[in-house]
């Protein structure tokens, strides 16, 4: 069966913009503010915490508090506050947007919210009754994910400036390139509705 989060990217490979190519993380600042860059958890090697708002901007911080809050109602009475899950929805929407965008698949500049990008991301509500023992501990399930994922957005940083290079020289998007940080940022927004207790099923490793 199908993972209940469907994201979609439409990369645009020729008639690049090399201007705002060149400008890119300058451009993203105002979005990286509100929503943070490529993953919103970080695990700490100097403490055993995990940190699940650091990079996720001030919208994150939000939607982090209110993750804390669903995880309290989910344990307590099996119920997700419908409000909750809607902002979440929205947040990862427009995360999405962002990390797209700096990972230069897309010229367009995003909107500040929602509205019309070569992105999509659908989260199915859980069908059922919410998996308690694993909302209780979703933080240590999700830690496998946090290694491998961390590892694999690093090789696409790798790769997002390579494309920068090629870009402004060729006005192209290295097709070559397209597959890992396209797949690296599906699997980022599987994991982390997984994370915010959008979704029960654990995620698959994998940037299909």
């Amino acid at each position: 069966m199908a993972y209940p989060v469907a994201v979609s990217i439409e990369p645009q490979l020729g008639s690049r913009d090399r201007l705002t190519t060149a400008l890119r993380i300058i451009l993203a600042i105002p979005h990286l503010i509100l929503v943070g860059a490529a993953g919103s958890f970080a695990l700490s090697v100097d403490s055993p915490r995990v940190s699940v708002a650091s990079h996720g901007g001030l919208i994150g911080i939000v939607v982090s508090v209110l993750a804390v809050v669903s995880w309290l109602t989910i344990l307590l009475s099996g119920q997700h506050v419908e409000g909750i899950r809607e902002f979440t929805r929205f947040y990862l929407r427009w995360r999405l947007r962002v990390m797209a965008y700096v990972f230069l698949l897309v010229d367009k500049y995003p909107p500040f919210g929602d509205g019309a990008y070569p992105t999509s991301l659908q989260v199915t509500d859980p069908p059922g009754a919410r998996d308690k023992p694993s909302v209780a501990v979703r933080i240590l399930l999700a830690i496998p994910h946090f290694i491998v994922l961390g590892l694999v957005l690093c090789v696409c940083l790798v790769l997002t400036m390579v494309a920068w290079f090629t870009i402004l020289i060729t006005g192209r998007y290295p097709r070559v390139f397209v597959a890992l940080p396209a797949g690296a940022l599906k699997w980022t927004m599987r994991v982390e509705a997984y994370l915010f207790l959008m979704v029960d099923e654990y995620p698959p490793f994998s940037l299909a």
